[in-house]
């Protein structure tokens, strides 16, 4: 996704390397504002720096029909000017305050991140608030990010990646929003109007869809004021979120020709939601089939063993509408068929055969030694918390996570194998012209 931000000076980028140092073991606390506002907080007050996290659920599937791009656009927009300052003037008072805002926009959630120092914490605050509630939306700066968006969408139709991303979408989730680019089209962006964006802005800020999130130099107090301060005067309720995403692809190959000396392939099927019982066994069973390490079962079969692609991975995606489980490769033409066939019998010796107790135990070491890494700094921190929070994760998730891998015993993942792995229904999405391998549909 487009990450519209806006970069500060090298102090910046000192204090956040000096955050919080990689740990698992963070304390975390729940603060509630005096205004009824909750956030997750980390208090860190060895440097006089903190990082704040506000998300917003919905993203860009609250796009209202035929203004496919609104959403994405408008978070683009953000950094353009609010109140009475336009894009420059805001853009050199954030910057003199060494502050950082950005602005994200997905399927799922709209995300704004904010770093600043103590001693600025109350002016940074300040503009981050114009920013969220004074939106100008100028039209000059409408027409001037626009250009980009444009310019990122041609460039989409030529590139075999987002090509086979946009029609495997299509193909699996039909009409829902999943089934098409945030981003819009050239057609829909086009079209947008000054009064689209405004529209985009209130569908999406709103309480009743805020997660917060916080690490650094405050204390709990202060951050209860700072919410009040900064959303308290948010609507009540944004858009309605959509329905449930039907997942309709089924078993086969398609192909997409493009003129190309290597195809790409996305492949799936349906998925599992974060909050099944059957996540951890599942996550696990992906580490080793293809979480892309050279020890994961596709790396050895299709690369190292016979050259077919210099990376191949499979990866659970869990959405807040819809849950598949997918993964991609390249691969030349002349290899691309060949490919395939590996990746469907991997696919069908896991469900049918499971794993062994060392790749259980050697994934298991991988992944509570790795998860300590992630908590590298206090944006980072900030970013997990808020993700832990809209997926209805508890507070000591992080102290407990480690234990949930360690209790996946070797028959509850051969189980879940059996039960998630649908060879008969893995789909590919081929981009290219590969040689040897037929379309099904």
């Amino acid at each position: 996704m487009m990450r519209l931000a806006t970069l500060t000076a090298a102090v910046f980028a000192w204090v956040s390397m000096l955050a919080l140092p990689a740990q698992a073991d963070i304390k975390i606390n729940e603060v509630t504002s005096p205004g009824g506002i909750t956030a997750w907080l980390v208090e860190d007050h060895s440097i006089p720096f903190a990082a704040l996290e506000l998300r917003f659920r919905g993203g860009t599937s609250l796009d209202a029909p035929g203004k496919r791009g609104a959403t994405y656009l408008m978070a683009g927009l953000l950094e353009e000017g609010s109140g009475e300052m336009q894009a420059q003037d805001y853009a050199r008072a954030v910057e003199n305050l060494a502050a950082s805002f950005g602005y994200d926009a997905d399927r799922d959630s709209l995300s704004v991140s904010a770093r600043f120092l103590s001693e600025n914490r109350d002016a940074a605050l300040a503009l981050l608030r114009q920013t969220l509630q004074e939106p100008r939306f100028d039209q000059d700066a409408l027409d001037r990010v626009r250009a980009q968006v444009l310019t990122g969408l041609r460039s989409d139709l030529k590139d075999p990646n987002k090509i086979a991303a946009q029609a495997f979408a299509a193909m699996t989730y039909g009409d829902h929003p999943y089934g098409s680019s945030g981003k819009g089209t050239i057609e829909s962006v086009s079209e947008l109007a000054r009064q689209d964006i405004f529209a985009a802005h209130e569908a999406v800020f709103a309480r009743d869809r805020l997660y917060v999130s916080a690490v650094g130099d405050i204390t709990p107090a202060e951050l209860g004021v700072l919410l009040d301060d900064l959303l308290g005067d948010l609507a009540p309720e944004g858009a309605p979120l959509p329905g449930p995403a039907e997942v309709t692809i089924s078993g086969g190959v398609s192909i997409v020709d493009y003129d190309t000396p290597q195809s790409v392939a996305l492949f799936g099927h349906r998925g599992i939601m974060r909050d099944d019982p059957r996540f951890f066994p599942a996550f696990i069973m992906n580490q080793i089939l293809g979480s892309g390490s050279f020890d994961s079962r596709l790396m050895k079969e299709v690369r190292e063993k016979r050259g077919l692609t210099y990376g191949v991975y499979s990866y659970l995606v869990p959405q807040d509408l819809a849950a598949i489980y997918m993964g991609q490769l390249g691969s030349a033409n002349t290899k691309m068929a060949e490919a395939v066939a590996v990746i469907q019998g991997e696919w069908q010796r896991l469900a049918s055969d499971g794993v062994t107790e060392k790749e259980l135990m050697d994934a298991k070491t991988f992944l509570t030694g790795a998860y300590p890494l992630r908590f590298d700094g206090n944006g980072r921190i900030a970013s997990i918390l808020v993700g832990m929070q809209m997926d209805d994760l508890p507070i000591d998730y992080v102290q407990t996570r480690n234990d949930k891998v360690n209790a996946v015993t070797l028959e509850e993942i051969n189980q879940v194998a059996s039960e998630i792995l649908l060879p008969d229904e893995l789909h590919f999405m081929v981009v290219g012209r590969p040689e040897g391998l037929v379309a099904s549909q």
